[in-house]
């Protein structure tokens, strides 16, 4: 089984960026966490991050073959209809997940372009909820 795990802009900054909103962890951090529960599970993991929209389309159709997605899009969950769209076209089970509640900040952050195209989301529970989704998806498609 072969999981993406994909963040987007300015994630490359966890640990200094906002640690209030974002934590402490960095993206180092978080990958080293999911690699021990991929190990357990015996998931390939694939770690991507870009910072640019065009770069995030291009590592989803580069691995269009991943049985699953774990995706954190960063403010392009916004903003972003294209990278929806790429998800759609590729049809990867995907858990769109956010470090903070993106429900409980400004008002134009509750609006999510990924949402429709996710079979879930997990918001609010800092890097902990990259481990619940690598879960998740593993039981996902085992039932599949």
């Amino acid at each position: 089984m072969k999981i993406l795990i994909l963040n987007g802009p300015s994630l490359n900054l966890l640990g200094s960026r906002n640690p209030d909103i974002y934590g402490n962890d960095t993206l180092e951090d978080i990958q080293k966490s999911l690699q021990n529960i991929a190990k357990e599970l015996n998931i390939d993991l694939i770690f991507e991050q870009s910072n640019h929209e065009g770069a995030l389309i291009d590592i989803l159709q580069k691995n269009s073959n991943c049985n699953g997605l774990i995706f954190n899009p960063g403010a392009f969950t916004h903003t972003s209809i294209a990278i929806a769209d790429a998800l759609e076209s590729i049809e990867i089970p995907t858990i769109e997940v956010h470090l903070s509640n993106i429900y409980a900040r400004e008002e134009f952050r509750s609006h999510s372009y990924i949402a429709p195209v996710a079979i879930g989301q997990i918001s609010g529970f800092g890097s902990a909820g990259y481990l619940a989704a690598l879960t998740l998806i593993h039981q996902f498609l085992q039932k599949k």
